[in-house]
């Protein structure tokens, strides 16, 4: 009787699981509707108030969108002086909606992946989570990985989709 032999775990393939990269922290909206008169106005001296004597420690730790959900015409200092008060408090910050937020945290966590562990290797970028992985990450690590990999492909190392491979050099 013959060994049975893993040959995924045995090749030089490198998986990437982009739900490693996925930030578990909490996201809030921050919506500038609610400090506007009516919903509608934003009248400078009560929003300076109403943002001087809200307390910014509910924000501790969290990755916020700044936004504005109403149909109104918000300024943009109005945004920028929202962020002055949420950083430094809140892990992250984004204007914007929370799939904005959720770009921005990918792009971050993208950042940190070691390319150079993949040069020249075949990969694989699982497809399975259970995070909801946006689907901007997965164009943005084929970014990342294009021209570096030997090859890219998608899905499980024993069932996958190929999506890139490098031409071979004459």
């Amino acid at each position: 009787m013959s060994e049975i032999i893993n040959r995924v775990a045995n090749s030089a393939l490198v998986t990437i699981d982009l739900e490693e990269y996925y930030s578990t922290s909490e996201r809030v909206v921050f919506d500038i509707k609610d400090y506007l008169y009516q919903e509608l106005v934003l009248r400078e001296a009560d929003f300076r108030k109403s943002l001087k004597e809200l307390d910014w420690e509910e924000y501790k730790g969290k990755s916020v969108a700044v936004d504005c959900t109403a149909d109104a015409i918000v300024p943009t200092w109005a945004f920028m002086l929202v962020v002055t008060y949420l950083e430094g408090v809140a892990k992250e910050v984004v204007v914007g909606g929370l799939d904005s937020l959720e770009q921005a945290l990918f792009q971050k966590a993208l950042a940190s992946i070691p390319v150079e562990n993949c040069v020249g290797s075949p990969v694989v970028i699982k497809g399975c989570s259970k995070f909801p992985v946006p689907l901007f990450a997965y164009g943005e690590i084929v970014k990342l990985l294009k021209g570096k990999a030997k090859s890219i492909m998608y899905g499980e190392p024993c069932s996958t989709v190929p999506i890139y491979k490098q031409p071979r050099v004459k």
